[in-house]
């Protein structure tokens, strides 16, 4: 059999082994040799990146060129020796179409402070984000779904739904079809299920995956994006939830927060904090109601704990 090239997606990684989905099948590859000695100043390959693979006569394959990502979701790769020069990206997936951030309207209670991070995380990526709130069928829904109407009035789309009532899981399945989704939340707001809802075992399936990825990073790294009936891949990241802040500094972290951006270039101060300087577009249009409160108050948390990792 003659050798010869393909291109196709990079759908699960194991243990230096990366099964690429063609047009046609699905091959089990390596890296070649000089793709290994590139830099590593980031994953060599990953989940959802697009490659070009050599065939090889007993069917496996040679990946020999990675495609420019047009995007990765990343973040700081969880060390002992966090806040030191060690700090180094962690590519979570390459090329998602999109975010979906899952929280539950009760039973645990939303939590915006997570949800804020991973939004900041994913306007720094310029990946679009989803959010999804789920047991929207449980008592204090209504206050839930105020809380959330902030991130409507800010631009985000904003999903009420329920895995056990079955409410709203047509227009989440139409949201993930045809495309290349990273799917996650904390613990408890029902993401299984909601998967189970949209396809059987799918669910099973990508829970799986993420409890072989929670094991933690001095055991076998194994990624992988679940295929969808009709199209598409979702991935549900475990590493998401204990996200840190990935390449942001301190004075840009105010252009992840969209709704402070119209105020920003009001601020007297080019390099205004909005913490505490005279006059603050910032925190005038908090104290009108037009940025909610919540938000400030994540920006802060997020500023002050940048600032302590940031070395000037």
């Amino acid at each position: 059999m003659q050798k010869h090239e393909t291109d196709g997606l990079v759908v699960k990684t194991q243990s230096g082994f990366y099964w690429v989905q063609t047009q046609t099948d699905l091959v089990t590859c390596q890296l070649r040799g000089t793709l290994k000695q590139a830099s590593k100043k980031t994953e060599l390959c990953v989940i959802g990146d697009h490659v070009i693979i050599e065939r090889l006569p007993d069917g496996s394959g040679v990946i020999k060129q990675v495609l420019p990502r047009q995007r990765v979701l990343s973040r700081v790769e969880p060390s002992e020796y966090a806040g030191t020069s060690t700090e180094r990206e962690q590519v979570l997936i390459a090329n998602c179409d999109q975010a979906v951030f899952v929280s539950a309207a009760a039973n645990p209670a939303p939590n915006t402070r997570f949800l804020d991070r991973c939004l900041v995380a994913a306007e720094k990526a310029g990946i679009p984000a989803v959010i999804v709130l789920n047991k929207i069928d449980l008592a204090g829904a209504e206050q839930a779904r105020a809380l959330f109407a902030t991130y409507e009035r800010i631009g985000y789309p904003v999903l009420y739904v329920s895995a056990v009532a079955k409410i709203g899981i047509q227009a989440l399945r139409d949201i993930l079809l045809g495309k290349i989704s990273i799917f996650t939340g904390r613990s408890g707001v029902g993401k299984s299920s909601l998967l189970n809802a949209i396809q059987p075992e799918l669910g099973r399936a990508v829970g799986e995956v993420s409890a072989k990825l929670a094991k933690g990073k001095h055991t076998t790294n194994y990624a992988e994006m679940v295929p969808l009936i009709g199209g598409g891949y979702v991935a549900d990241t475990p590493g998401i939830r204990g996200l840190g802040l990935w390449d942001i500094e301190p004075d840009e972290l105010d252009g992840y927060f969209r709704e402070f951006v119209p105020y920003v270039s009001r601020c007297p101060f080019s390099d205004c904090t909005h913490i505490n300087e005279p006059e603050c577009a910032v925190r005038a249009a908090v104290a009108r109601g037009e940025i909610a409160m919540h938000r400030y108050e994540s920006y802060l948390r997020l500023r002050e704990e940048l600032e302590d990792q940031y070395v000037y």
